[in-house]
């Protein structure tokens, strides 16, 4: 029986593991590496390219030993998305790897024709993609900038790594915000805007490599011979992995991020107003809106404010802390794509308590899930059915609640725990089954108007501090 290494290198961690034919992970055979984010008080959210690259040779040499000697056919891997970083001619890092949530260079937008843009990319002009973090790094280090010799995101520089070769997946490639997605060619119009060229930018590829260099072959002689597939977006293989690989079935993804997304045949016309809409294949597209704010922001408020036992939380009625929650430390992506907005927490008296700012960020994040589903509703079937996934609701149950009473719809949990990166096998094994899931919620219908109006008075505090 033929295997398949999987590799899921996430925003705080990766996993690496091994599947059966069938998609199954092989149990005792599994790797796990944590590592922190850098940031800056001035919006910098980066990773160093190099130790990530060790961590995941080291997962690899792990997650080998574990698997003994069972037959490895391919090798597949998925990647945060919208990442970036500058190698020189020897393909040695010169920059750290710039993530989605560094929000630096939002005030250069003015500088770029963005006429058509949206509708070619299925992409904002944000800070999470690529052509405001190359004007900024052009800015901000000039020296530096010119000596960039290539531009990668870290699958591809995993690649070249192991291969000598620059490859990107038309995943990859479309979340980085230069990919015509009409075309499957790097976006000219904006290409030309910007200080580089497309001999900067890696082949756009979807195919896979075979034959590892001399001293990985030496290394992993298990994987001498394997199909190693270029790296595809974390989100794409998080559908794929529960099961979301049609119109009808929504994935609701939240861990350090969100997103809502959905996979749609060919690609629209237009790109859905707030939303993104990023290539998979030649085929099919994903359609969705992510949010910069999600696992990440309870767990800061659990850290800066204290441990709220989450029962306390649930005991609370909704929407009764009266308070307004903007959700954005990390500022916003969908929907409104707003690079310099700021979390607000409006409202608060001298009986506002821990648990009330907690409850009532957990509803805000809802909320927002909820605006993008009013965009991703001309795309869906009457009643489609939502797979959620992510640490963060599989760790709390009343935020999986509060989710199906915002969004007025049952959430069911993915039974598959490891979404994400089973996806990823999923794809480079071809196979596609239909979604399992596990425990899930009934939405409190009697919830759902009182859920209406902290959405729009959410929508009132963002127009009269983002919009005036």
């Amino acid at each position: 029986m033929s295997h398949t290494l999987a590799l899921d290198i996430g925003t705080s961690s990766l996993r690496a593991m091994l599947l059966d034919a069938q998609g199954v992970a092989l149990p005792g055979v599994l790797v796990r590496k944590g590592y922190n984010l850098a940031t800056t008080p001035d919006g910098g959210v980066t990773l160093d390219p190099q130790h990530l690259l060790q961590l995941c040779v080291t997962a690899i040499d792990e997650v080998l030993q574990q698997a003994g000697s069972r037959r490895i056919a391919r090798v597949a891997m998925d990647t945060l998305v919208a990442n970036l970083l500058g190698v020189d001619g020897a393909g040695e890092p010169l920059t750290p790897l710039y993530t989605w949530a560094d929000t630096r260079g939002a005030e250069l937008a003015d500088r770029l024709d963005t006429s058509g843009y949206t509708q070619r990319s299925g992409c904002r002009l944000h800070t999470s993609y690529w052509p405001l973090r190359i004007l900024w790094l052009q800015t901000a280090q000039p020296q530096l900038f010119r000596r960039v010799k290539h531009w990668l995101s870290f699958g591809e520089y995993l690649f070249y790594k192991l291969f000598g070769q620059r490859r990107i997946s038309i995943s990859v490639a479309s979340w980085s915000g230069l990919l015509d997605r009409h075309r499957l060619t790097w976006d000219r119009p904006m290409l030309e805007q910007l200080p580089l060229d497309s001999g900067q930018l890696s082949a756009i590829s979807n195919e896979a490599l075979q034959g590892l260099a001399t001293p990985w072959a030496a290394r992993w002689p298990a994987l001498k011979d394997a199909l190693w597939f270029p790296a595809i977006g974390d989100g794409v293989a998080a559908n794929l992995g529960a099961g979301c690989s049609r119109p009808g079935h929504v994935a609701l993804s939240l861990g350090t991020s969100g997103a809502m997304r959905v996979v749609v045949p060919g690609t629209p016309v237009q790109t859905p107003a707030g939303l993104f809409v990023y290539r998979i294949d030649d085929a099919r597209s994903l359609v969705g809106g992510a949010l910069s704010n999600a696992g990440n922001l309870y767990a800061w408020l659990q850290r800066v404010l204290a441990d709220v036992d989450e029962e306390v939380l649930a005991a609370m009625a909704p929407d009764s802390h009266g308070l307004t929650v903007l959700p954005f430390l990390a500022g916003e992506r969908a929907p409104g794509w707003r690079d310099e907005a700021r979390a607000v927490f409006a409202g608060m008296t001298f009986d506002t308590a821990q648990e009330h700012l907690l409850r009532a960020a957990l509803e805000a994040v809802a909320c927002r899930f909820a605006l993008i589903l009013q965009r991703l509703r001309p795309l869906l079937p009457a009643d489609p059915r939502f797979i959620a996934n992510g640490a963060a609701l599989r760790q709390s149950p009343l935020w999986l609640q509060i989710m199906a009473d915002v969004l007025g719809a049952p959430v069911h949990l993915c039974a598959e725990e490891e979404a994400t990166i089973r996806g990823a096998a999923l794809l480079a094994m071809r196979r596609e089954p239909a979604p399992e899931t596990g425990a899930g919620c009934q939405p409190r219908m009697e919830y759902y108007p009182v859920y209406q109006e902290a959405i729009a008075r959410q929508q009132g505090l963002y127009d009269r501090l983002l919009l005036h």
